[in-house]
């Protein structure tokens, strides 16, 4: 493992991210996906070194889909689903929560501002966790929101147990080698009574993984999103479950009737752009945006102002693009099972 960059990034892990893969991935095999489970933490962390100014450039400081009215602007959607969760949670303030998963804090920030709860955000990356401080501090919330890096695997290790009022996971723990391990550990360190909120990424219950066009594209949102292994929403649901929590609330978003999909931003048509700012963003995902985007990040990483291996995360994330969009049109894959869950009071 060689030395992290003043910013925290890794080099290597960055340039060996696309080898927890096959180049073919039809040919992936259980052995090739309990080396990534095994190695989860490489995985993540070697994607999002490589990944995270590549999705604040293209994306947002908040790291999600979400659902869209017709003619609503990109960022407003955003804010709307992160709004959405707080809602259901019935979040307020003098609530304690955890954000697992919290990306460079993007909903943290929002969802403090919205609810006026005390948020905490957990992240195992550093580069990512320097980044939600700086955007916190210049946001004015940082004695509202902090950061601290940590295991979603180990919480109760650095937390102990019934320390928080409410937790929540915006497409964070599908990035979990289990789905038990990861609720299990959010169980034990909510109070009694405390609330779950979930939006999940999800196989949905219609993809079979013996059909080989669903297991290679399940593999295509792996490769392309730092993602060990992509499992169907049964088994999300039945997790919950299992670990204890009482599923008050669930729905799968994306299979809503909505006139403009989720995807759409991904598709790269700008003709479909909901505002005059839109355009920017879904030109980014379109053939040339692509193009620009495929240069500039050669040219920088070859003058060494962005690690080795940054390309080639990249290049990853034009596969993801391209397979979220074709998951989405099938409806095998959502990013949006939401779930909202409680631990009993006793």
């Amino acid at each position: 493992m060689s030395t992290p960059s003043a910013d925290g990034r890794v080099g290597n892990r960055i340039e060996n991210y696309n080898g927890f893969w096959k180049k073919d991935l039809n040919k992936e095999d259980e052995g090739g996906t309990e080396k990534r489970l095994d190695s989860y933490t490489d995985v993540v962390n070697g994607y999002y070194d490589g990944a995270t100014e590549l999705y604040e450039y293209g994306w947002a400081q908040s790291f999600h889909f979400s659902r869209f009215y017709k003619g609503e602007a990109f960022q407003a959607s955003l804010s709307r689903h992160e709004h959405y969760l707080a809602a259901q949670m019935n979040l307020r303030p003098g609530m304690r929560v955890l954000d697992v998963g919290c990306g460079v804090g993007g909903p943290a920030r929002e969802i403090a501002q919205f609810s006026d709860a005390t948020i905490v955000g957990l992240n195992n990356n550093d580069f990512q966790i320097g980044r939600a401080r700086k955007y916190t501090k210049k946001a004015g919330l940082e004695n509202q929101v902090t950061f601290v890096k940590g295991d979603f695997m180990k919480l109760v290790e650095q937390f102990g147990e019934n320390s928080f009022d409410a937790v929540y996971a915006i497409e964070a723990t599908v990035h979990a080698p289990t789905w038990e391990g990861v609720y299990g550990e959010i169980f034990k360190i909510l109070k009694p009574g405390g609330v779950f909120g979930v939006y999940e990424w999800c196989m949905t219950d219609t993809w079979d993984p013996s059909v080989p066009y669903h297991k290679e594209l399940a593999h295509r949102i792996e490769l392309g999103n730092g993602i060990p292994e992509m499992r169907p929403l049964r088994l999300a649901r039945q997790a919950l479950e299992t670990v204890g929590f009482q599923i008050e609330h669930e729905e799968d978003l994306a299979a809503r009737p909505d006139p403009i999909p989720w995807y759409y931003p991904l598709e790269g048509d700008i003709s479909k752009a909901q505002t005059f700012w839109d355009y920017i963003t879904v030109w980014r995902m379109s053939w040339s945006g692509k193009l620009v985007t495929h240069n500039a990040t050669r040219l920088l990483e070859w003058v060494g102002l962005v690690p080795k291996g940054t390309h080639s995360v990249g290049e990853s994330l034009k596969v993801a693009g391209d397979a979220l969009v074709e998951g989405g049109q099938t409806k095998l894959f959502t990013p949006m099972w939401l779930a909202i869950s409680r631990k009993p009071a006793n």
